[in-house]
């Protein structure tokens, strides 16, 4: 018992000196620089990879999903503008989709709650992450939600013509 009593001991120390220690808010440079490199990472990609509908996992794999993205541009301090391709159903254009990105620390996550996307519709809300060369994160659209996960990719002239 006292062995246990001194590793709770020991656990408060450890999370009153982690809380003591946070990092400090990043300088308007690193800020700047932070942006440009996402933006950059951002730039002609393309996301390659799947998605789950909750409730339905036991019907087979996730399904495949890609989204191209021609440029990501800050519009203002937290929202983006993603110039997308978007094919759904018979839709099949090029939109410019406004987003707020948040940050933790330097990893960005589009934050997107209730939102109408023109032609798609609106009730769509998602929280994704982008960190080096993959996306993770879930996905709602209306009742229907699910999670979404894959590879960040270099978008090809052959790739964007043949976009699934």
């Amino acid at each position: 018992m006292k062995k246990f009593v001194m590793f709770c001991g020991a656990l408060v120390v450890i999370s009153a000196l982690s809380l003591t220690g946070q990092a400090e808010e990043p300088t308007e440079a690193e800020i700047a620089a932070r942006d440009e490199a996402f933006s950059k990472s951002m730039a002609k990609c393309v996301l390659v990879g799947s998605f789950t509908i909750d409730g339905k996992e036991s019907e087979g794999a996730p399904k495949a999903e890609r989204y191209e993205i021609e440029s990501v541009t800050q519009a203002s301090e937290n929202l983006w503008i993603f110039m997308t391709r978007v094919k759904y159903g018979k839709l099949d254009t090029k939109l410019p989709i406004t987003v707020p990105v948040e940050w933790a620390g330097d990893t960005p996550m589009v934050s997107l709650t209730n939102a109408t996307l023109p032609g798609l519709g609106e009730g769509f809300s998602a929280r994704v992450i982008f960190h080096e060369s993959r996306y993770a994160g879930t996905w709602q659209h209306g009742a229907i939600g699910g999670h979404m996960f894959g590879k960040i990719e270099r978008a090809t002239d052959e790739g964007s013509k043949d976009a699934k």
